[in-house]
């Protein structure tokens, strides 16, 4: 049975604090096969949880291209580590998720902090993007 703190640590949303969209990921090294532990944001756009950064090379992408099986910690009012398959994401969700990421990214609070507003043709272009499909069938609905 999932804990209730998970699932709402899980129900974030545009209003979301930096905090509460803060989460680390582990991944498995694609050359080493060790384990590697990064901080990221993860967003929660239409019902799915998705992975996400600024255009360029990311290493967390490049390990779950090679090995999708990752595991989401949670630190955000709750500590728990959830198992998880990074999923392909097709073009239109591609197109409509960093749209959303972007909505989110251009607002003046987080706008400021980037230090400029952030282009959508960039980051269809350069930017990794993952669906994150939890273990527990219960976080997937």
């Amino acid at each position: 049975m999932t804990n209730d703190a998970v699932v709402r640590a899980l129900d974030i949303g545009p209003d979301s604090s930096a905090a509460e969209r803060t989460i680390d990921i582990t991944t498995v090294g694609r050359r080493s096969g060790a384990p590697r532990r990064i901080e990221v944001w993860f967003h929660h756009i239409g019902g799915r949880w998705y992975l996400s950064g600024v255009p360029g090379l990311r290493d967390w992408y490049a390990n779950l291209r090679a090995d999708p099986r990752f595991v989401v910690h949670l630190k955000h009012g709750v500590t728990a580590d959830l198992p998880a398959t990074a999923g392909p994401v097709d073009e239109a969700t591609r197109r409509r998720v960093i749209t959303e990421i972007l909505d989110l990214q251009n607002r003046p609070q987080l706008a400021a902090r980037a230090g400029r507003r952030q282009n959508l043709d960039e980051w269809l272009a350069g930017s990794p993007l993952v669906e994150i499909v939890f273990d527990d069938a219960q976080l997937r609905t």
